[in-house]
C-alpha cells in the first residue's frame, strides 16, 4: 500500500538482494501486510530496536497514518528519548510523546513483583488517550516471538489485557530476525544493546524513587561518556553495584577509574560504590529470583524486552557479593592502562 512517505514498492528494504533470509523477509512481509489493513497505527516507541522495526513497517505499510509516540517519565534516561527522537527521523515518522509519572501509581512505587505490570498499563493506557486523541484505533508494541518464552512476564499481561497489537509476535519475528530486518532498513539502532527502565535497577521491595531513579540515571551517564558501551549501576539502598560488561571490565580495574567513579558516583548520594567483579548480566539486580517482566522499559511498551524482563527480576539478597569496594584500596589490575577521567 503506498501512500506519500511510505517506502514499499519502491526501493523496499524486504526484497532481494536486501540481505535478509528469505523466511525473515516473507515473516517482514506478513507484519507489514497486516499493518497495511489498518487506517491508522500507533506505535508504542522507545527507540529501541523492536519498537523501531515496527514503526518502520508501519510506515512502510501506511505511511503518514503511522504515529511512534515515545512516553516521557522519570524512568526513561534522556539519551534514551533524544535516540528516539533520531531513530524517527531515519524511519520518517511522525514522533509524538506523552508523559506521565509511573510514581503517581503507590503500586509501582512498592516495587513488587509485578511493577511491570503497573508500569505498562499505565503507559498503554497514555498511549490509547494519544490514539482516540489523533483517531486512531490500533496501539502497536514491539513484543517480538521471542518475548513470551522469557519467564515471568506480567508486563505482558498488560499487553493481553489491554488488546495491543503485536505485529513481530503475531508474525513469528524472533529478536535476531528483528536486528536484520532492521539492518535491511539501514536503522542506526540494529545493534543498539537492549536497555531496560531505570526502575530496573533497583531490587525488588526497595521502593522507587525520584531520587534513587536520578541518581542511577547521573551514573550512567557517566559511564556512558566516560566511552562504556556495556553497563548498569544498580541502587541498593545506597550501595552503588556498578556492573562493566566482561570485554570492558579490565578498563574498570584501572586505579583511576575507581578513585573517578568512586568520587562522583559518592558526589551523586551514593554512601559505597562497588564494582562488580562477575561484570554486566542481565537479572543481576536481585540474584536468585525469578525473571520479572518489563518492557523495555525505557522501552515503551514491549521493546527490547529479553533484557528488562531479566534485569526486573525478584528478591533483593546479596546486594553486594562478587563486588570490589572501591571505598579503599583497589584491585591491582596488573597494568597501568593510561586511562584518564575527569575530575
Amino acid at each position: 500500500m503506498d501512500q506519500d512517505g511510505s517506502v514499499a514498492g519502491k526501493d523496499d528494504p524486504l526484497s532481494a538482494p536486501s540481505g535478509l533470509d528469505p523466511e525473515t523477509a516473507a515473516k517482514a512481509r506478513d507484519a507489514r501486510d497486516a499493518l497495511a489493513t489498518r487506517d491508522g497505527v500507533l506505535v508504542a516507541f522507545s527507540g529501541g530496536v523492536d519498537s523501531s522495526v515496527v514503526a518502520a513497517l508501519a510506515h512502510d505499510a501506511i505511511g503518514d497514518d503511522a504515529v511512534a509516540c515515545t512516553a516521557r517519565s522519570e524512568t526513561l534516561p534522556a539519551a534514551e528519548l533524544d535516540d528516539a527522537r533520531t531513530v524517527a527521523q531515519e524511519i520518517g515518522i511522525r514522533h509524538d510523546t506523552v508523559t506521565f509519572s509511573e510514581l503517581d501509581d503507590p503500586d509501582f512505587v512498592a516495587n513488587d513483583g509485578d511493577r511491570c505490570y503497573h508500569c505498562r498499563t499505565m503507559r498503554l493506557g497514555r498511549m490509547y488517550d494519544r490514539a482516540h486523541e489523533l483517531g486512531i484505533a490500533t496501539v502497536c508494541d514491539g513484543t517480538n516471538a521471542d518475548d513470551p518464552g522469557d519467564g515471568h512476564r506480567p508486563g505482558l499481561r498488560a499487553v493481553e489485557e489491554l488488546e495491543v497489537s503485536s505485529p513481530l509476535l503475531d508474525a513469528g519475528i524472533t529478536k535476531d530476525a528483528v536486528r536484520a530486518i532492521a539492518d535491511a532498513y539501514g536503522l542506526s539502532v540494529a545493534d543498539k544493546p537492549s536497555m531496560a527502565c531505570l526502575s530496573s535497577r533497583i531490587p525488588t521491595g526497595l521502593a522507587v524513587t525520584e531520587e534513587r531513579l536520578s541518581r542511577v540515571e547521573k551514573a550512567e551517564t557517566l559511564l556512558r561518556e566516560w566511552g562504556f558501551e556495556g553497563f548498569r549501576v544498580r541502587d541498593h539502598d545506597g550501595l552503588a553495584r556498578v556492573e562493566i560488561a566482561p570485554d570492558e571490565l579490565e578498563r574498570a580495574l584501572d586505579p583511576a577509574f575507581a578513585d573517578a567513579v568512586h568520587e562522583h558516583l559518592s558526589d551523586l548520594g551514593f554512601e559505597y560504590v562497588t564494582l562488580d567483579m562477575a561484570g554486566y548480566r542481565t537479572g543481576s539486580v536481585s540474584p536468585g529470583g525469578d525473571a520479572g517482566g518489563a518492557d523495555g522499559g525505557v522501552s515503551d511498551a514491549g521493546d527490547d524486552s529479553a533484557d528488562a524482563a531479566a534485569d526486573d527480576s525478584a528478591d533483593n539478597d546479596a546486594a553486594a557479593d562478587n563486588s570490589v569496594d572501591n571505598d579503599g584500596d583497589p584491585a591491582d589490575p596488573g597494568a597501568d592502562l593510561g586511562q584518564t577521567y575527569p575530575r
